[in-house]
C-alpha cells in the first residue's frame, strides 16, 4: 500500500505533539514526537515511539528514563520549544543550550517551560518497523498547564532536523 491511501486515511487528524527527552552516557538529546499514547490505565502506561533515523533514539536506546512534555498551542514560547525540538538536530546542536531546563530522574533533561511533563521508567523497547515503541511507566508527573495540546497541524510546516 502506498503512502497516498494512508495520508487520506489520517488527513484530519490533529494529534497532540510531545517532546521526549533522553540522557545517558553524559549525552542528553530531544525531539519531537507525534507517534504516542496512553496505553493502559491500571497501571498507568504510555508507549512513546521514536524514529530510527532520529538523534533521540540512540540515547533512547540507552537510558532507563524519558522525559515526556506536552506542549500548548497558541504559546509563542511553546512553539518555539516545538520548532527548537523538531526542526533541529542534536547530531548538530545541543538543543540544551538554548532552551531553559532541570535535572530529572537519572539525568533526565526536564524542559521547564513545559508545564505538563512526566518522567517514566522504561519498561519495554518494541521495534514497531521505522520507529521503535519505548513502553513507559510514570514514577513522576507534573500537570500545571490547562491549556490543549500543540497539534500535529500547528507543526506540519516545520522542516524536520531529520526524516520520519
Amino acid at each position: 500500500m502506498g503512502d497516498e491511501p494512508i495520508s487520506r486515511f489520517t488527513a484530519g487528524f490533529d494529534t497532540p505533539m510531545l517532546v521526549v527527552t533522553a540522557a545517558s552516557g553524559g549525552e542528553r538529546s530531544g525531539c519531537l514526537v507525534g507517534f504516542w499514547t496512553q496505553c493502559s490505565i491500571h497501571p498507568a502506561r504510555f508507549l512513546v515511539c521514536l524514529s530510527r533515523v532520529n538523534h533521540t533514539f540512540g540515547v533512547a536506546a540507552r537510558a532507563d528514563f524519558l522525559g515526556v512534555h506536552v506542549l500548548e498551542q497558541g504559546d509563542p514560547g511553546q512553539i518555539a520549544l516545538a520548532r527548537l525540538f523538531g526542526e533541529r538536530t542534536g547530531d548538530e546542536i545541543d538543543k540544551f543550550t538554548r532552551c531553559a531546563w532541570t535535572e530529572g530522574a537519572d539525568g533526565v533533561p526536564l524542559l521547564s517551560d513545559a508545564r505538563r511533563r512526566m518522567v517514566g521508567r522504561v519498561l519495554d523497547r518494541v521495534d514497531l518497523g521505522d520507529h521503535v515503541g519505548h513502553l513507559l511507566e510514570p514514577v513522576h508527573m507534573e500537570v500545571d498547564g490547562r491549556g490543549a495540546p500543540l497539534g500535529l497541524a500547528e507543526v506540519l510546516g516545520m522542516d524536520a532536523g531529520h526524516p520520519a
